[in-house]
């Protein structure tokens, strides 16, 4: 180990959005989940946390509606059952994301048909998708990864032209920007994650938004198992789940959207000051950001150019740990697409549904079909990042990176 790596060893450790060290959490939360507990309604057919956090978030993004869920993955879920596919139907959506964004499509009976990635922003791009599009195309996710949103205007008059709904995940981009509109807003739905480690978190959870009374309905009836709350003779509608948020989780919640500005704004704050510390070191490329949007930093991710630092993004990780600076070369191991789910097609029983029912040029999955979405992943590397990184934090990461990039290279420029 040599002297460089010691004394960063000897250094402060960076927060961790995995616990407190790098959350905002405190008394505001305590506050109000000892309201609820103390009132003992913690489901929210009966409370009033959860209704409070869905106003209060849509007002926060000047929607119509805003309804809680369970997770990120049910947000998506209930979003693609508000559009309400046949199936067969083709949804396209991005290789590069969480799988809990993509198997709810196959829930409802319709295929993923994936996009291809811009290698530099990993983004799926109105090109890319206007190559999937086919008469069965019935939406399109658009997934604002790591906070940076997609260049949206293309996008959206593309789906305008052809009359397909946009869904826009936001699980890791909360007051992203495009072009002054906020990430969520721009679409037919909005989808959001309150799970641990987004910029607000209720543990786990996740939020729709739209404008839109009919799409506001379906989303609403989804989340309550179809059940028409409210209704003179309410029924259970049609085939739905129960994807309700509790009031221990939305007083969280209520509390979290109060900081949510400050603690984004920290994070850009702090991925100006990287980006600045970073400047001129061979072999690795800040992210872009176009000057149209606004990057929220879900995550701060470096391109590593395994021509300069042999080993590339993997080599760099490992040198980063030795200083116990955790990182994620390639963020996913692998394309979406390339897991076992849809190379073997496990999804109900024997029967490959729906898979059985797709065109057989959207299941093939080669990498000769999707050069740049395995060129992105393969010059990933994900760093750690929340609100609760200062200035001093920012310094110790950005040594950290010198020096690891300086043992793979023999210096940096």
């Amino acid at each position: 180990m040599t002297k460089a790596v010691a004394d960063l060893n000897h250094r402060l450790d960076l927060p961790s959005d995995q616990d407190s060290t790098g959350r905002s959490l405190g008394q505001e939360e305590m506050q109000l989940l000892r309201e609820v507990i103390e009132r003992g309604h913690l489901n929210s057919t009966r409370g009033t946390m959860v209704e409070r956090l869905e106003k209060e978030f849509a007002a926060s993004l000047d929607v119509k509606y805003a309804y809680a869920c369970a997770s990120g993955t049910a947000a998506i879920h209930t979003a693609i059952a508000a559009i309400n596919p046949d199936p067969g139907d083709e949804i396209i959506t991005s290789p590069i994301t969480d799988m809990g964004a993509i198997t709810p499509i196959l829930y409802q009976g319709a295929i993923p048909v994936f996009a291809e990635v811009d290698p530099r922003s990993w983004n799926v791009t109105a090109e890319s998708i206007e190559a999937c599009l086919s008469a069965r195309t019935r939406a399109i996710v658009v997934t604002h990864l790591f906070g940076n949103p997609c260049d949206m205007d293309p996008i959206l008059d593309l789906a305008e032209r052809r009359e397909i709904p946009v869904i826009e995940d936001c699980a890791q981009a909360y007051c992203a920007e495009d072009r002054g509109r906020l990430a969520g807003t721009m679409g037919a739905i909005g989808c959001f994650s309150l799970q641990q480690g987004k910029h607000m978190t209720a543990g786990e959870g996740g939020l729709v938004v739209t404008r839109n009374d009919q799409l506001a309905r379906r989303l609403f009836l989804f989340i309550n198992k179809a059940w028409g709350y409210g209704d003179p003779q309410p029924d259970h509608y049609f085939l739905a789940l129960n994807y309700r948020l509790t009031e221990l989780q939305g007083a969280v919640a209520v509390a979290q959207l109060k900081k949510l500005r400050p603690m984004v704004e920290q994070r850009i704050t702090a991925a100006s000051q990287l980006t600045a510390h970073l400047k001129g070191v061979r072999g690795i490329e800040a992210p872009g950001v176009r000057p149209e949007s606004v990057h929220t930093f879900w995550k701060y991710c470096l391109r590593v150019d395994d021509k300069v630092i042999s080993g590339g993004a993997a080599t760099l990780a490992s040198r980063l740990k030795k200083m116990n600076i955790s990182s994620a070369p390639r963020y996913i191991q692998k394309p979406a697409f390339m897991c076992e789910l849809f190379q073997k097609q496990r999804t109900f029983g024997h029967s490959h549904y729906p898979f059985n029912l797709a065109r057989p040029e959207v299941l093939h999955y080669d990498r000769e079909h999707f050069p740049m979405t395995f060129e992105a992943l393969e010059h990933i590397l994900v760093l750690p990042w929340n609100e609760r990184y200062t200035e001093e934090h920012v310094e110790r990461l950005a040594q950290g990176i010198r020096t690891a990039v300086g043992e793979s290279v023999g210096g940096v420029g």
